[in-house]
């Protein structure tokens, strides 16, 4: 397809390069009941109209569906975001 073929990045390479990675990775059942993760607000916003995965700070993909509340903070994500707010 000529699509596949361009030039640069952006959304679509993106969300390619996220579909590749869950085909690759058999996603761990489990994790995401375990803690709640980092992830950018509107990327939240945009897995609950889509459907789509997010990708936390810590790397761990998933599909948002649960009380975050609920859940200890993932020890990874709240290493890597203390980190960037130096």
């Amino acid at each position: 397809m000529s699509g596949d073929t361009q030039q640069g990045g952006g959304t679509d390479t993106l969300e390619r390069e996220l579909e590749e990675l869950l085909t690759r990775e058999q996603l761990d059942d489990g994790d995401h009941d375990r803690f709640s993760h980092y992830v950018q607000k509107e990327k939240i916003l945009e897995s609950a109209l889509s459907g789509k995965p997010v990708i936390a700070l810590c790397g761990k993909v998933w599909t948002p569906g649960r009380d975050p509340e609920k859940f200890p903070v993932c020890p990874t994500c709240k290493e890597i975001y203390e980190g960037m707010q130096e």
